[in-house]
This record gives structure tokens, C-alpha cells and sequence, in this order.
């Protein structure tokens, strides 16, 4: 039997959660019913294809607690009636004995409002996360005694201290993560490693079909036929675009190249004032968010693509950036670096370029190396791609998590 299931996310719609998206519409296609339940409103004035294709209702938390105080305060006295309220409200003490923070008090009242307002006929909770929306999972959970579990993924487990993925990793049901590193981590805190499970996100390849194109042979050297260096990511520091922007200033002077950027995100000024700093802003075009059928026609039409992944001072970083998957589908063949899964994807000079995290020099080289070999970049292309269309189809992330939740339904 297949629980109707309330799925916790920090915002949705997003641009740049795709992959959360496609496995939404996976698991609904799967025959899940599911209600969407959001701690932020959304930002992106463009959405997807596969955001209008999901069917499920999306329920908004209050963003912040002062801004609806009669859904908290109506949350707080349904919730002195609640089972698990009081249990809840010590632990929620504890954890703020731990984390004084505003953060910490608006998680707890944002579980108030979900376990107050709880869906008709909902009977799981799943959380995409497990950093601020498990935090909110775990309350709801203790409060309701709904059973819950979880999504994990790239910043929530690096950046979440151990104590708090140790309590987290205890109550939950399971925790499914998408790269090697996170679950050897997750596991190495979890009383019981049995119940973290290592699930690729993998790719909707009906919706990044084949490309049947010519990829072009240009080599640099024509001015009038410059090689098209695309990369797809929001403008925040783990991407790395500082670095790429270096790199891409220590090609020599006389290679012809262009590079487009597509993505938002709060570091795009001082991007464009780096680029012109360096002086390279005339090969630059900087494209801002896109839908996925748009960033398709660049996969296409672009020659390289380059993502300078980092860990930066917090230990933010990214996990697999569903980006390199995509763009390795259409035979792009992609520079990165090697940290996370990244490696889990590409292997350097077999089906990609990796170089080392936070190093211009060796991101030129590659790049460099790359732009002047058209038959490198048709032969890492081509090996590209059939690894992604081998091991990275959706379709097996989706069918290991309906039998994750059916296991846990009977």
C-alpha cells in the first residue's frame, strides 16, 4: 500500500533544483501521491517544463515566523493537544542549548504549522535535505509521530554539524544521499549505517534525448570560428567561477575562444568586474537563468564545458552537480575538478578532464589542451555520454526509492 506522503522542501519551485523536480514527477508517475510542502516562496521568475508537469499541491510554510503570526500562534495551541508536543519541546530547548540561533526558532515553528495544518489523508514525510528542512522534518515527526525520511545531498551534509547529523540520522527512518563521499560520511555517524543508502540522481533521459548533431571541429586558431566554452550554475562561491575566470585569462592571446555563462546568483557583479579586471569580459556572455530547453540548445551548440567545483571556508561544496550530467548526455565533453562525486561521473582522459580543486593553472592546461584537440573533444564526448545513458537513468534512483518507502509501508 502507498502512503500519501508530504515531501518537505526549502523552496520550490527552483531553477536550480532540477533534479529534485524530475524525481518528484518520477515518484508521482511511479503512482505516489504526494503533497509539496515549502519553507520558502519561490524566487526564479522562469520555471521548467517538468515544475507544470508535476501534479501535486504545494503548501507554503511561513517563511518567517513574524510575517503570519496567527498560523504560528494557531500551530503552537494545536500543538499543546499534539502527542508528541512536549517531548518535542524539550528536545527543540536542547538543540538551541547547541544552536542559539533565530534559525533554530523558526524551524521549530515552522513544524508547528505543519503538524497544525497537516494534509488530509498524509500518512509519511519525506524531506529534501537534511539540514534546515530535516530539522523541521524531525519536529513535525516527534510531534505527530508520522514517520519520516530523508533526501540528503551536497551542502546540508558538509556544512551540518556531526551532533546534529548523529540525532538526525537516529530518528529517521532512512536517508537516501547521491555521492559516495556524503554516504561513507553519513554512514561513519549513523548508530546504524544499514540505514543510509547511496542513490545517484541520475538523468530524465527522455528529456535529454540523443544529439544528432556534428559537434564543430574548430581548434582555436580561426578568429572567425572561436570555441564555445559553455558552464551552467548559479554565481555562488563552490562553483568556482572565480577560479574559471583566472584560467580562462591564462590562456595564450591568440586562442579563440568564448564562454557563456548560464545561472543567476549573488556573486554575478563581482564576476563581471573580475572578468573585466582580467581582460576577458569582451569573450564573455552572461546569459542569466534559463529554462531546461534553453540550456539544452547551449549543451548543443557549445564545444566544452567547464564547472571549477571547490570547498569553500564553510565546507559548502557540491555533491554531483546534475549540470556535468546533463551536458555530458549531449556528447559535451566537460572540465571540472575532482572533488565530491564528481570523479564518480568522470574519469580524467576517459570521459572528461579533471584537474585539481582551486588551481587556475591546471584548469588552463586542461582547458588549453582541450580547445586546440577537436578529436579529444569528439572521442571524451562520445565516452561521455554512453556512460551517462549506462549508469546515470533516472529510472533506477526512482524505482530504489519507491522500494525504500514500499519497504517501509508494509
Amino acid at each position: 500500500m502507498r502512503r500519501k506522503t508530504v515531501v518537505l522542501l526549502k523552496g520550490y519551485p527552483r531553477l536550480s533544483e532540477t533534479f529534485i523536480a524530475q524525481e518528484l514527477r518520477g515518484l508521482e508517475r511511479a503512482g505516489l501521491d504526494l503533497v509539496l510542502v515549502s519553507m520558502r516562496r519561490p524566487t526564479d521568475n522562469k520555471r521548467h517544463p517538468v515544475h507544470d508537469e508535476i501534479q501535486a499541491p504545494v503548501v507554503y510554510l511561513p517563511e518567517y515566523l513574524h510575517e503570519e503570526p496567527l498560523r504560528v500562534a494557531k500551530g503552537f495551541l494545536l500543538g499543546l493537544f499534539q502527542p508528541g508536543f512536549w517531548s518535542t519541546l524539550g528536545r527543540f530547548v536542547s538543540d538551541l542549548g547547541r544552536d542559539r540561533s533565530r534559525n533554530r526558532f523558526r524551524r521549530f515553528g515552522q513544524a508547528l504549522v505543519l503538524a497544525a495544518e497537516w494534509p488530509k489523508g498524509a500518512e509519511w514525510l519525506h524531506a529534501h535535505f537534511i539540514h534546515t528542512p530535516a530539522s523541521v522534518a524531525a519536529y513535525t515527526s516527534k510531534i505527530t509521530g508520522i514517520g519520516w525520511t530523508c533526501s540528503a545531498h551536497a551542502k546540508d551534509i558538509w556544512t551540518s554539524p556531526d551532533w546534529e547529523l548523529q540525532q538526525k540520522l537516529a530518528c529517521a527512518h532512512w536517508v537516501v544521499t547521491c555521492t559516495h563521499s556524503g554516504f561513507e560520511h553519513l554512514q561513519s555517524l549513523a548508530a546504524e549505517p544499514e540505514r543510509v543508502h547511496l542513490s545517484y540522481h541520475g538523468l530524465d533521459l527522455d528529456r535529454f534525448g540523443p544529439f544528432a548533431g556534428e559537434r564543430s571541429d574548430a581548434d582555436g586558431l580561426d578568429p572567425t570560428r572561436p570555441v564555445t566554452i559553455v558552464s551552467v550554475g548559479r554565481a555562488v562561491g563552490k562553483k568556482g567561477y572565480d577560479i574559471l575566470l583566472e584560467a580562462l585569462a591564462l590562456l595564450p592571446k591568440n586562442l579563440e575562444w568564448r564562454f557563456e555563462h548560464i545561472g543567476g546568483g549573488e556573486k554575478l557583479p563581482e564576476l563581471k568586474v573580475l572578468a573585466k579586471k582580467l581582460g576577458i569580459s569582451q569573450r564573455i556572455e552572461w546569459k542569466g537563468a534559463m529554462a531546461q530547453e534553453e540550456v539544452l540548445k547551449h549543451y548543443r551548440s557549445a564545444d566544452l564545458f567547464a564547472l571549477a567545483c571547490r570547498v569553500t571556508d564553510d565546507g559548502d561544496r557540491d555533491g554531483l552537480p546534475n549540470v556535468l550530467v546533463e551536458a555530458s548526455s549531449q556528447r559535451l565533453p566537460c572540465i571540472s575538478t575532482t572533488i565530491s562525486g564528481i570523479p564518480e561521473l568522470i574519469t580524467d582522459g576517459e570521459n572528461g578532464l579533471l584537474v585539481p580543486p582551486k588551481d587556475a593553472k591546471a584548469l588552463a592546461n586542461a582547458l588549453e589542451r582541450a580547445i586546440r584537440d577537436p578529436e579529444l573533444r569528439k572521442r571524451l564526448g562520445n565516452a561521455a555520454e554512453h556512460r551517462v545513458r549506462a549508469h546515470f537513468d533516472h529510472h533506477t534512483s526512482i524505482d530504489q526509492l519507491v522500494g525504500l518507502f514500499e519497504d517501509e509501508w508494509r
